[in-house]
């Protein structure tokens, strides 16, 4: 026995003279407060008026195999309750564990018990991809499927699109998590700000994950005519889809930063589009136009970067 719990046993002084201590009574507790990770292990001791120490053993078999730090139970005549929590316990998984009490006279183990640690709950992670993605460009949104059993479970993506008063709605057919639990849904283009979530079909109990919101960007396509003999050029452009009134910004890129130039407003061009010319005073070099949407189903962008000659 003394071999069993030789980690355990610390080396008390004995006061000269005094009567031999008795060993402490010790009873093994149930375990509280299991999840999947952790537990509170409990019992009794009672220290028979010597200065007691105590720790728990633990493992997932009856060898154990850990132990916990050892704390001070006093020196009273009566019986104390007393509880450790440990972590970092595997989840669906059955340990064993025992009370053990040192005092001068030697070490008392308790009975052996056992506890099963909880499943891993299930949860939900997303991100839509890109973010923002162009008007009525593709998108992915992906994600994984946590916890245990998370491999091969139907998920669905959801959508409720701005303003989202409509409440969110199935996009397309189910798919099962893959083996780690991810998934994925291709979508081939947006052409308003959408909220997304993916939620679980096949649980009592479904998983939804949090709400990823999706924002859909104008494209803005930006052309420079060449430099006149005065120092001006003719900057013009369309915006898709059509945002009539929205205001324009023509940036010249100076030393990576964009230097406001020049603006503008965005007239009607046809019901896909709306278009925008400006005519100003311009130096060569590499500009850019960024179009302030404020609408609320769409968001602003910049064209891509363009040469004034």
């Amino acid at each position: 026995m003394a071999a069993i719990v030789a980690t355990g046993v610390l080396a008390l002084a004995m006061a000269g003279g005094a009567q031999a201590a008795s060993p402490p009574t010790v009873s093994t507790g149930g375990a509280s407060a299991v999840s999947y990770g952790s537990a509170t292990l409990g019992g009794w001791l009672n220290p028979h008026g010597s200065d007691t120490s105590y720790y728990f053993q633990y493992g997932p078999t009856k060898a154990f195999g850990a132990q916990t730090g050892i704390l001070d139970a006093g020196a009273g005549t009566h019986g104390v309750h007393v509880a450790i929590a440990i972590g970092g316990l595997q989840p669906l998984t059955v340990y064993h564990y025992r009370l053990v009490a040192v005092n001068a006279s030697g070490p008392t183990v308790g009975a052996d018990k056992a506890f099963q640690t909880e499943k891993v709950p299930l949860s939900l992670a997303i991100l839509g991809s890109p973010d923002p993605v162009f008007f009525q460009a593709p998108l992915t949104v992906q994600g994984t499927l946590s916890g245990t059993d998370n491999a091969s479970t139907p998920v669905v993506l959801q959508a409720n699109p701005f303003p989202y008063t409509a409440g969110f709605a199935n996009v397309g057919n189910p798919e099962l998590t893959s083996a780690t639990g991810s998934f994925s849904f291709p979508l081939l283009g947006l052409t308003q700000t959408t909220q997304f979530r993916v939620v679980t079909t096949a649980k009592k109990s479904p998983v939804i994950s949090p709400v990823a919101l999706e924002s859909v960007a104008v494209r803005v396509n930006a052309h420079a005519g060449h430099v006149g003999p005065r120092g001006r050029a003719r900057i013009y452009g369309t915006v898709t889809p059509a945002v009539d009134g929205m205001r324009v910004g023509i940036m010249r890129v100076v030393h990576g930063h964009n230097v406001l130039s020049g603006a503008s407003v965005l007239v009607h061009d046809n019901a896909q589009s709306s278009r925008f010319s400006v005519v100003q005073h311009a130096k060569r070099g590499v500009y850019r136009v960024f179009v302030a949407v404020t609408n609320g189903s769409l968001t602003s962008s910049f064209s891509a970067p363009f040469f004034v000659r």
